[in-house]
């Protein structure tokens, strides 16, 4: 994008569409949400990932059409409000998404997501100033409840649907002419009025009931995960035996393989396995030219000691054998 020839400012820059096809490119990019992804099928991967900057609100548009788990946490002090496609099939910390839910999570708290292939989700972000601007000039300043965690909200059908469709109609048209974002404050305000109304009105009709025991389950089930995983990417250098993995989520065997299986649909070991060779990958991708950094060292630094066996699994996963990673990205850099 050019500067202005008579400014010498580069215009406003609304509008970013990002696709990929690699899962260890999913945080690079983000200004506004920090985001790790691993794939959970190994067959040929596509996201894509839409931005619309509307000043003081953002519209965040994300597809993908894999079985992917990602853990996602929005920047900049601003809160994010997700809602799902009708055809979306996954889940938010555990808990299934159905028609009627709406998720609000606090600034720079971590949500845990599992997209199954054909997803859509549009997240809001905005700051609590803008939401409490709009409310008080409405007289309605009373209804505004910020959440403290992640709180998966049920709220009637047809307003979260029209808040998705609102947004997506959004991403759409920015998708299809950026200029019109890109060079008119007029048309990102009054997009962003009618998205925050339509999140206002989703927002009103949502219930504070509690979730079902099951949902309960689930989500007792992922955060039964995420601490697993958390313990074992702490600790590269080692071997990781299922029992230190029980001791540290205080679960037994049993529970552990079923809260694994549940979530994200591999075994502890597998979805460990896959996860420590999209690090991997991304030590590959990031290893400077030449010659310095060698695909057994890091396999080493990740915890592979057969190097045939990490050759296979990396090439199944990824479709290329860790060499030809380093050697494509030595290339690109030299």
């Amino acid at each position: 994008m050019t500067a202005d020839p008579l400014s010498g400012k580069s215009p406003t820059r609304a509008v970013t569409v990002v696709d990929f096809t690699d899962p260890t490119a999913a945080g690079t990019g983000l200004e506004l949400l920090a985001q790790d992804a691993v794939q959970l099928q190994t067959r040929a991967f596509h996201a894509r990932r839409v931005t619309v900057d509307l000043d003081s609100a953002k519209v965040f548009f994300h597809a993908t059409n894999h079985r992917v788990r990602t853990r996602t946490a929005a920047h900049q002090g601003l809160l994010a409000y997700v809602v799902f496609g009708p055809q979306t099939l996954g889940s938010v910390n555990g808990v299934p998404v159905r028609a009627d839910l709406m998720l609000a999570v606090p600034p720079h708290t971590e949500t845990g997501f599992v997209a199954d292939a054909g997803w859509q989700s549009v997240a809001v972000l905005v700051a609590p100033a803008v939401l409490e601007a709009h409310l008080a000039a409405r007289q309605r300043l009373d209804e505004l409840r910020l959440p403290r965690r992640v709180e998966p909200m049920r709220a009637e059908v047809p307003l979260v649907r029209q808040l998705f469709d609102l947004g997506l109609r959004v991403v759409e048209t920015a998708v299809q002419d950026p200029a019109r974002f890109d060079d008119s404050a007029e048309e990102r305000s009054s997009a962003q009025v009618e998205l925050i109304e339509a999140l206002l009105a989703a927002l009103r009709s949502s219930s504070d009931t509690p979730l079902a025991r099951s949902d309960l389950t689930r989500q007792m089930q992922s955060s039964i995960v995420k601490a697993a995983e958390d313990y074992a990417m702490a600790r590269i250098g080692q071997r990781i035996y299922v029992s230190d993995l029980c001791q540290a989520t205080a679960t037994s065997e049993r529970a552990l393989e079923y809260a694994f299986k549940t979530v994200v649909g591999l075994s502890p070991v597998q979805f460990l396995a896959r996860l420590r060779l999209h690090r991997a990958r991304e030590a590959l991708l990031l290893a400077p030219a030449g010659g310095a950094v060698t695909v057994s060292t890091i396999a080493l630094d990740w915890g592979f000691w057969h190097f045939g066996e990490f050759a296979r699994a990396y090439k199944e996963l990824f479709d290329e054998l860790p060499s030809d990673t380093l050697r494509r990205r030595g290339a690109a850099t030299a």
